[in-house]
Formats: C-alpha cells, structure tokens, sequence
C-alpha cells in the first residue's frame, strides 16, 4: 500500500493538475501599474479571484478604505471614458505621466495607459520635496495628482525660490479629491500649467472631466438642497456613487461647455435605493446573485424587486429618493439599454462566472 501512496505523492508532486503555490500567476504592483510608494499603506500580497480583472481599494476621504474589485466585463468603458479624459486634456501618445498617488492608476487601469501610448512614473517618496524634485528631474508632460498636494507644492517651491527653475506648459490632472480652487492660479503663475478637474472613482472609473460627461450612462436626479442650492445625485449605470453637484448654465471653472460642478461636491448619507423591476435575464436566481455581488465588490444596495419582470427587452431600474426637495419619497425610472450600461456589464460578469465555476477543484461538492 505504501508504494501505492509513494506513487500517488510522485504524480501530485510532477504532474498536478492544479498548481503548486510556486507555480500560481502574479499579478504584482508592478502588473497592475502602480508600483510607486505611498506612506498610507502597507505592500500585502492577496489571492484574487480569476473572475476579478484587479482588486483596488476606495480613497477613504470620509471614511475607512474599503475594498473594489472590478470584472472584466467592465474594463471596456472604464478604459473608454479614461482615453476620453486623456484626450480631452491633450494629452498626447508618448508624454511622460508623473502619478504622485500610484492608486490612481487603478481608476484608468494600467491598460489605459498602455493603449494610449503613455510612459508613466511615480515618486520616489510620498512627499512634496520628491515631489517638486520628480518635477525638475523628469520634466513630465502630464502630472497626475490629489490638487491641495499639488497646490501646497507648487507654494513651497515659491517659498524656497526655486519656482523659476521647474518645467513650464504642462498639463495637471486634479483627481481623488473635490479640487482646491486655490491651484489654478499657483499652476498658472508657477508652471504655466493647464489645470483639468478629473472626477472618478474606484468602483466605476473615471465619470467626468471638467464637468463634462465621460461615459454615457450618466444620470443626475434626486436633487437634494444644501445651503440654499440644488445638488442633484450622480448616478453611473443605474448606480449612485454617493455624490452631488449643482449643475449650472454657466459651467464649470474650468470649462464653460461642462455643466457638473463636481468640486462643489456634497456627500448624501442616505443613498437612494436601487430596485430592479425588470432584467434580461431568464432566471430570478441569477438577478439575485448579480445583486450579491455588486453588494460585495461595489458596496451598494441593489434590491430586486419581488415581481421583477424576467426576459425583458432592456434592464429597468427604479430608483427611490427619500431626500427629495418635495420632501416626499420620489421615485426614478432607469431604462436600458444605454443608462444601465455599468449595471448590464458586471450582469454580464456573473453570467461569465456561473458559466465557467471556481477553477479550484477542491471547492467541488459533489463528484
């Protein structure tokens, strides 16, 4: 019996059918293009699902960082709406990128970068001296970054007297944060630097630039009021991401032709609710675990209503406001198939996931 199990141990050792931890893939920082420092994390290594394309992780500006995973199913307009921004900006194929915070990437995705034709770099530490020293070393055509950083910079390079011997007419990308007001006339006396309001998030990519739209899944509803204005939720494919903006005729500050004034930003406590009144899908089981996992890897609600309408034509959504301006519980129907574009994408991410299973056979159940 023995020489039975010495042969069985020789085989699993030789010729296994699943890998051995030292043969597993990696996907590394590097991978994913982010490898660059940052003094607010630790380097932790994680097993991610093969149904996932990346794992990331929300800012944490008004709260803990959570985790973001984002499927595959959705990389084709995340990657979409960042060539968008990119081009919008003018950006060109071949400019040097200087991303001071790597986890942004995530938001574009390394691919975008790539596909554009983009060289990129990081910091060699988190701070405003590398900061201004990346800025006279590398002379980047693009810089990426959270704008009270880089406003703060820009001031102590003035303050040190060493602003006259930075790079000039660059391009600044202000995202992660609502942006401070206060860089665009330290970028245009210090670098003489054009300044561009990208805002995004994690869980759904890059949404607009300059108050101007990226994706066309957008809707602005369930207009809420804050110190006097009217601040309508954004919501990307059906979903809320949690934010408010006034839209104005006048436009945005940094270009009249976008209407979103995203950094006036107010955060709603109370998300409106999404319930599914109607899906393509065959199977209420199926809608059910779409509204799991959207739940897990995005962290909202999505709750499917009891009599929802199965082999519809296009997906319908109805959102329910109890933060209206009426003061009464309102409610907002989102039809597919083009406002429900992110919503039917991570649809399709678990059909994919249903058809092809766990890939690790030691969580089959039966034989």
């Amino acid at each position: 019996m023995s020489e039975r199990f010495d042969e069985i141990s020789k085989l699993v050792r030789e010729f296994g059918s699943t890998p051995a931890f030292e043969e597993m893939p990696r996907r590394t920082l590097v991978d994913k293009g982010i490898q660059g420092p940052t003094s607010a994390h630790v380097i932790e290594e994680i097993h991610t699902p093969l149904n996932l394309a990346y794992v990331t992780f929300t800012t944490g500006t008004t709260a803990f960082q959570n985790i973001v995973g984002v499927t595959f199913s959705e990389l084709p307009e995340r990657i979409k709406a960042s060539k968008a921004a990119l081009q919008h900006a003018g950006v060109r194929a071949g400019d040097k990128v200087l991303v001071t915070y790597p986890p942004l990437v995530n938001v574009f995705s390394g691919q975008a970068f790539n596909e554009y034709g983009l060289k990129w770099s990081f910091l060699y530490r988190s701070s405003r001296d590398a900061f201004l020293a990346a800025l006279y070393d590398e002379k980047p055509d693009v810089v990426v970054g959270e704008s009270s950083f880089l406003r703060a910079s820009l001031e102590d390079a003035k303050n040190m007297g060493i602003a006259t011997e930075l790079p000039k007419h660059m391009i600044l990308l202000a995202a992660g944060t609502p942006m401070d007001l206060d860089l665009l006339p330290v970028a245009e006396e210090v670098l003489q630097a054009k300044v561009h309001d990208l805002y995004g998030c994690q869980e759904f990519g890059w949404i607009s630039i300059d108050g101007i739209p990226l994706r066309n899944d957008l809707k602005l509803a369930c207009p809420v009021e804050e110190k006097g204005q009217k601040f309508f939720e954004l919501f990307v494919g059906g979903m809320p991401t949690g934010d408010a903006f006034p839209v104005s005729k006048s436009g945005h500050i940094c270009n009249r032709k976008g209407k979103i004034i995203t950094y006036r930003r107010a955060r709603k406590f109370i998300a409106s609710t999404v319930v599914v009144k109607a899906t393509t899908l065959s199977a209420k089981e199926t809608i059910h675990r779409v509204a799991k996992s959207i739940l897990r890897i995005k962290g909202r609600v999505i709750i499917i209503d009891p009599r929802v309408e199965t082999n519809a034509a296009s997906t319908v959504l109805e959102i329910t406001s109890g933060q209206m301006l009426s003061g009464q519980v309102e409610r907002i129907t989102i039809q597919g198939p083009q406002q429900t574009k992110l919503f039917d994408d991570l649809v399709q991410a678990q059909i994919e996931y249903q058809q092809n299973g766990k890939a690790d056979p030691i969580w089959t159940k039966q034989s």
